[in-house]
């Protein structure tokens, strides 16, 4: 039977599959919490199937790279490192901790319908988190890049995402705050709420 598998310690997301009904980690998931002893496993849904339960992710991945998922800054390389106020990083908490495991956009029917279009909750989650970095001068442009019928707005805040996040994120939550900056009257920093 072939699967992946790295740390198992859920801080990888290599092992992400559908154990009895529903995307989790492989590692982490015990039997005891599964609602029978006949327990049923598959690869992510919605996925092409490389062989047994591993997917391929390509797309995933892609989705992801188009967000530009680093710092963008308008300063010059500090020396040391970029200071940010406690305040300021607590706001990525919720945020930074994905693991890209896919279990989120691979439970989301908004993603398996729209596929090539929509971006996903775990690509718009990672879009947030670089939106609400104090550090972060793209706000702006990042905004822009999503103004699209399908990047964006195919979110209809189902929860799936949320239920099955091994990290126990919220992307819905992360994408309807970036709906609202969209429609804000000014797309400034300041109003990236925490």
């Amino acid at each position: 039977l072939t699967f992946r598998r790295s740390c198992r310690e859920g801080i990888c997301g290599s092992c992400s599959m559908n154990i009895d009904g529903r995307n989790t980690l492989a590692c982490t998931k015990g039997w005891e919490e599964c609602s029978s002893s006949t327990i049923s496993i598959a690869p992510l849904p919605h996925q092409p199937v490389v062989k047994d339960l591993v997917t391929d992710l390509t797309l995933f991945y892609a989705q992801y790279d188009s967000i530009q998922p680093y710092l963008q800054s308008d300063e010059p390389d500090p020396e040391k490192e970029r200071i940010q106020l406690p305040e300021d990083r607590a706001k990525l908490d919720g945020l930074y901790e994905c693991i890209l495991c896919a279990c989120c956009s691979t439970s989301c029917p908004s993603y398996w319908w729209n596929q090539t279009e929509y971006l996903g909750p775990a690509a718009l989650l990672q879009s947030y988190r670089w939106i609400a970095d104090s550090r972060d001068d793209a706000t702006d442009k990042r905004l822009d890049d999503l103004e699209d019928p399908f990047k964006l707005y195919r979110c209809h805040t189902i929860m799936n995402c949320a239920q099955v996040c091994p990290k126990g994120l919220n992307p819905a939550e992360a994408i309807a705050k970036t709906k609202q900056l969209m429609v804000s009257p000014s797309r400034k920093k300041t109003e990236v709420a925490a």
